[in-house]
């Protein structure tokens, strides 16, 4: 049988999470072309495995259940890579739920279009009430992406998909890679990047990446995120990781600009504080983490 899409889900240790997510998935309407659905548990030690093992699937669906010891969404990605039988590989994140109509969209996408890569927008779904810290600006950062009300090509580096609604045809590994296990969330640390990464070496070799607004996901956001701290953290280790790829077999000592561009950050934060108070700051202290974890990692990272 040829199987035209493969929807992989990759997950570790979200048992919580993963119970309303696959309690959601018979709510997408079925493709006309046939599918599967692959899940990735990524080295999980809670009860992610025993939930899987014991899940009751919808009659009819193909699904296939596969373990990736190594840590690390890129590496959990790369298994599905490994692991996916459709021409069409897409994805779907442990915490989102989808619209019924979201593979349809993406096969309509695909008749019209012929892509190589696609995504969707992603809407931020609160479980927990909104802090009023929380601004719109901030969304994105939860994963939040709307690109338009049109479907359209995408061919600029800083227009980027996220993997949490997002696909492209599996042969594309041949030319661009697979994703870079040195980025992304690595078990409860909160990194990133591994999806901007990969979407930027199709547009760089020339891939047909549309986007479309019809393939709708809800990310569910839980409490822990909704936190000061967790916006920071995700802005020191961007900062961290981007300076040790920058400064790469160079000197250690960071360059001279940087400590201007962090003070000037720090002057930033204040003036925010000083005319608002602190829910009206954490845009600027998250500039500040980022220039923190820079400094930090051109000093002491290691060699990439």
């Amino acid at each position: 049988m040829s199987i035209a899409y493969t929807v992989a889900l990759c997950t570790h240790n979200h048992a919580d999470r993963l119970t309303r997510t696959l309690a959601d998935l018979p709510q997408i309407r079925p493709p006309q072309a046939d599918w599967e659905v692959l899940i990735v548990d990524n080295a999980s030690r809670d009860a992610t495995p025993q939930l899987l093992a014991g899940h009751d699937w919808p009659p009819g669906w193909t699904v296939r259940i596969v373990r990736e010891e190594r840590l690390g969404i890129a590496n959990a990605r790369n298994c599905a890579i490994a692991e996916a039988r459709g021409e069409y590989l897409i994805f779907i994140d442990d915490d989102e739920t989808a619209d019924p109509d979201w593979l349809c969209a993406y096969e309509r996408l695909i008749a019209a279009e012929d892509p190589d890569a696609f995504g969707g927008r992603i809407k931020v779904q609160f479980e927990d009430p909104r802090p009023a810290w929380l601004s719109d600006e901030l969304l994105g950062f939860l994963g939040e992406l709307d690109r338009g009300d049109r479907a359209m090509p995408l061919t600029q580096l800083f227009t980027p998909l996220y993997t949490g609604n997002f696909g492209f045809r599996l042969s594309l590994c041949d030319r661009v890679g697979r994703f870079d296990a040195n980025l992304g969330r690595l078990g409860s640390a909160n990194n990133g990047g591994e999806d901007v990464d990969f979407y930027r070496r199709l547009v760089s070799a020339g891939c047909r990446v549309w986007w479309t607004p019809e393939a709708v996901i809800h990310h569910r956001i839980q409490a822990v995120k909704l936190d000061r701290g967790y916006f920071l953290d995700l802005h020191y280790r961007q900062g961290r990781m981007e300076a040790i790829r920058a400064r790469g077999a160079r000197s250690r000592l960071p360059p001279s600009y940087l400590l201007g561009q962090l003070a000037r950050a720090i002057r930033a934060a204040w003036h925010d504080y000083r005319a608002g108070g602190r829910d009206a700051t954490l845009r600027k202290e998250m500039n500040v983490a980022y220039f923190v974890g820079y400094i930090n990692g051109w000093l002491f990272g290691p060699a990439p």
